[in-house]
């Protein structure tokens, strides 16, 4: 994706959670008036929109609650990366001259417990399920299993990783998990897949997140400060990668579909993973965070062990990683998750991130989401 100017003008979300008796479509309505007056605008404004949830409901009859103004309103599902493939879908409506001011919002709300896929949805056998394969803690704990014997991380780093989204949850008003806990807390908290333990996870729950898109003409008569939005990509599996419900592995070098995403984000803005100031990473568990460091260019495999020990990975850290507490403080409504991540870098940029601000006002950053069966969505943004 290449083209004119992009701007992000207007964000807003929820608290995550499970904080409230709102419906998925009500906390959407709530995320979209917020990233609306943010920008400064009515929703009247607004040209074109791009949207989407997993499990609560049609994005387009949201114009019930914000307004009959005739629209195309474009519904998305794409898993975890519906936020991010909703924002492709929004830049491209601006740089295609479809509209000049563009909403994308993304929102769930799941019931309590796991997730429950089918198998047959993902093309897979009914016995998959009835195996037990379907249980994505497994999944996660192979992965990082296996990648712990390849490059030398120990538990205690996945401990580190939790307490870090723990302590950046509690500085965050609208996060889930507001309760600092020690690593040894975390590894006491109970085996589930092993190496993961029970607070290494993030909880499936509810939220919104919504966005307004400009270009720079648009933007210059709007409210908000603008950042901008250098890149947006969305990319599928290639043959040798490991992903969720993925029924065999093949021999050889492992490909990685964050790898690819990653790095089709930094060349498309024309920078790389050393400029990059502040970062959030997809954090389903503790793992996913340590492995997506190195797949999406911030280190090699290894150097997690000693960066996030000597606490690189902080927000007064060399390299801030999910300052807002990422998924695990904060809880993953599928189709929210992606936007949540962009509104947290972009209030970082603004310097407006309160408690958890990284100092120093950040200049560029980066976002990245990972999910079944092998999709990823990147970001890079700058002010």
């Amino acid at each position: 994706m290449s083209g004119a100017e992009v701007l992000i003008c207007g964000a807003g979300r929820t608290p995550f959670g499970r904080w409230s008796e709102a419906t998925g479509r009500q906390l959407a309505v709530a995320a979209v008036n917020a990233a609306l007056a943010d920008a400064g605008i009515a929703w009247s404004r607004v040209g074109a929109a791009f949207g989407g949830s997993d499990s609560a409901g049609l994005a387009d009859t949201l114009v019930a609650q914000l307004g009959l103004t005739g629209l195309p309103f474009v519904n998305v599902k794409n898993g975890c990366a519906t936020g991010g493939s909703a924002l492709v879908s929004a830049v491209n409506a601006i740089r295609s001259g479809m509209a000049d001011v563009v909403l994308a919002v993304g929102f769930d709300k799941h019931p309590r417990g796991a997730f429950d896929p089918r198998p047959e949805d993902w093309g897979l056998g009914s016995e998959y399920g009835s195996d037990g394969l379907m249980v994505t803690t497994q999944f996660f704990g192979m992965k990082i299993q296996r990648y712990m014997h390849d490059h030398g991380i120990t538990p205690r780093t996945l401990a580190l990783v939790a307490e870090k989204a723990y302590r950046n949850g509690a500085l965050t008003p609208e996060a889930w998990r507001r309760k600092p806990l020690s690593a040894q807390e975390v590894l006491d908290s109970g085996m589930v897949s092993d190496p993961l333990t029970r607070y290494m996870f993030c909880s499936p729950g509810a939220g919104a997140a919504a966005l307004v898109l400009c270009s720079p003409e648009a933007a210059r008569a709007l409210d908000g400060p603008p950042v901008t939005l250098r890149s947006a990509v969305v990319r599928t599996r290639r043959f040798g990668s490991f992903e969720v419900f993925s029924p065999w592995i093949p021999g050889g070098e492992l490909t990685s579909v964050s790898r690819d995403a990653s790095a089709a984000a930094f060349e498309e803005a024309g920078l790389g993973p050393g400029d990059v100031d502040v970062c959030q990473l997809q954090d389903t568990e503790s793992g996913a965070e340590v492995m997506h460091m190195a797949e999406c260019g911030f280190c090699e495999d290894g150097e997690q062990e000693r960066l996030v020990a000597s606490g690189a990975t902080g927000i007064g850290g060399t390299l801030p990683v999910n300052t807002d507490g990422g998924c695990i403080a904060n809880g993953e409504p599928i189709g929210a998750s992606g936007l949540r991540q962009v509104y947290e870098v972009v209030q970082q940029l603004r310097g407006r991130a309160g408690e958890h601000q990284v100092p120093g006002r950040p200049r560029v950053g980066f976002t990245h989401v990972y999910g079944a069966p092998g999709v990823s969505a990147c970001t890079v943004l700058s002010r």
